[in-house]
């Protein structure tokens, strides 16, 4: 793991009086370096586009062309075919052609365990929530 210098931070500079350093080397020693969380919150910031989203959910249930995901979005062909690009680009989906046609799919099964888990996480914040 390298060096974590945001982490490293002197005592001076927080206004904490009590310090569990034990805990906080312990902690430090397994926090990711600076450039794997730039990463990773690039990745969310792909599912927190809706449109985004209902392409997953779509191929989550069957692979799928351009104008299959436009008809049950009821979206144009280029706004599609621009989001499918952005997920392609970050690898969430993949592509296969037969023919002249280019269908779509999750790239992996950790697609679907992330649109899973927000989904069950934000289901659960619901129940929480009613009376």
């Amino acid at each position: 793991m390298s060096e974590l210098k945001f982490y490293d931070m002197d005592l001076d500079k927080t206004d904490c009086s009590v310090i569990h350093q034990e805990v906080v080397d312990r902690v430090r020693d397994t926090m990711p370096d600076e450039d794997t969380l730039l990463d990773l919150a690039d990745a969310f910031k792909l599912f927190s586009d809706s449109t985004r989203l209902k392409i997953l959910y779509a191929l989550m249930e069957a692979e799928m062309c351009v104008c299959d995901i436009s008809v049950l979005l009821g979206m144009t062909k280029s706004s599609v075919s621009h989001q499918l690009r952005v997920l392609k680009q970050s690898n969430l989906v993949k592509y296969r052609k037969a023919g002249r046609v280019i269908y779509y799919s999750l790239a992996d099964e950790h697609v679907r365990t992330i649109c899973q888990m927000g989904m069950a996480h934000v289901l659960e914040e619901d129940e929480e929530t009613e009376p």
